[in-house]
């Protein structure tokens, strides 16, 4: 195999991991490590023996016995004097049923801060989707009610994913997701419905949506481009590595799973063998990396992000 050499995407900027993307500078914000459990919930398929299949997944993103790693963390993305934040994670203090997910503390907004993204100086929230884990932080609880933590920002959201959740019957806990999470923010006139063509679209230079329904109707993927130089942050498209390996293994939560299985491999193929750097929303440390093709599948060549 020949030497790998990484491309010249990192940088040391910030408090906390950080990729250059051209002019574009990508901050990871960690909320939480998802608990060990998660992993075999959420993707079943990814067994012990799939996993054991790819090495080069040990030891970041398995353990030695096969259980996924698995993380719950924000994108701050500086994009051309624009402050971009993809996804808000779980958030405090809530009421969830995923015992992972209820009542969490964790010091998120200062991590945030800290990255040099205040919440008032946040221009744009992008939502992949509107799952639990990916919309927690636009709200703040402040004296029993929630209002949104960024009062500065457009919230962007597929009017696909929008008219789906509208026109479906909700379970208790969804709709507390709803109460706390996402009506806030439309009741604050903050959000906005995009259409996304099978082409994507361009919410800001440098920033595209690119269509990945199956996890959700809605489901987008963020591309990043600047100069020569290009990034796509998964959302829900691929949960874990073990899905480059094995792009059919689904999540139990996948709405549409054989959609699923398309738009994975529709976006793996595109950025296998290019200087596209790929982040996931859910990939624990590196997090980022190049896809390469191997042995007839594909894996990642991790791209450490540089703190300072």
């Amino acid at each position: 195999m020949h030497q790998f050499t990484p491309p010249p995407h990192t940088v040391v900027h910030g408090s906390g991991p950080t990729w250059a993307v051209g002019e574009l500078l990508v901050h990871r914000v960690d909320e939480t490590e998802l608990p060990p459990p998660t992993g075999a919930w959420l993707l079943p398929e990814a067994t012990p023996d799939a996993v054991g299949d790819a090495r080069w997944l040990r030891p970041d993103f398995a353990t030695p016995d096969g259980a996924l790693r698995l993380a719950s963390h924000s994108f701050a993305v500086e994009a051309n004097g624009l402050r971009v934040l993809v996804d808000t994670g779980i958030g405090n203090g809530r009421t969830r049923a995923n015992p992972a997910f209820d009542h969490l503390d964790t010091p998120y907004l200062q991590r945030l801060t800290a990255a040099g993204f205040a919440p008032e100086s946040v221009d744009l929230v992008i939502l992949t989707h509107l799952h639990t884990d990916h919309v927690g932080w636009n709200t703040l609880d402040r004296n029993g009610s929630w209002v949104p933590t960024f009062p500065n920002a457009r919230y962007l959201v597929a009017r696909t994913e929008w008219d789906y959740w509208a026109g479906v019957e909700m379970d208790e806990p969804r709709r507390q997701l709803f109460r706390d999470s996402v009506h806030p923010v439309r009741d604050a006139g903050l959000l906005d419905l995009v259409d996304v063509p099978d082409t994507g679209s361009e919410v800001a230079p440098g920033i595209r949506l690119r269509p990945t329904p199956g996890h959700t109707p809605g489901q987008v993927a963020v591309e990043l481009h600047s100069g020569a130089r290009s990034a796509v942050i998964t959302g829900d498209c691929i949960h874990h590595p073990v899905q480059l390996h094995r792009p059919g293994i689904t999540s139990c939560v996948d709405i549409d799973p054989a959609q699923a299985i398309h738009s994975r491999r529709e976006l793996v193929a595109s950025l296998a063998d290019t200087e596209t750097l790929l982040l996931g929303s859910h990939f624990p440390p590196p997090t980022a990396g190049l896809v390469t093709t191997e042995a007839g599948t594909y894996r990642l060549r991790p791209v450490p992000g540089v703190s300072s």
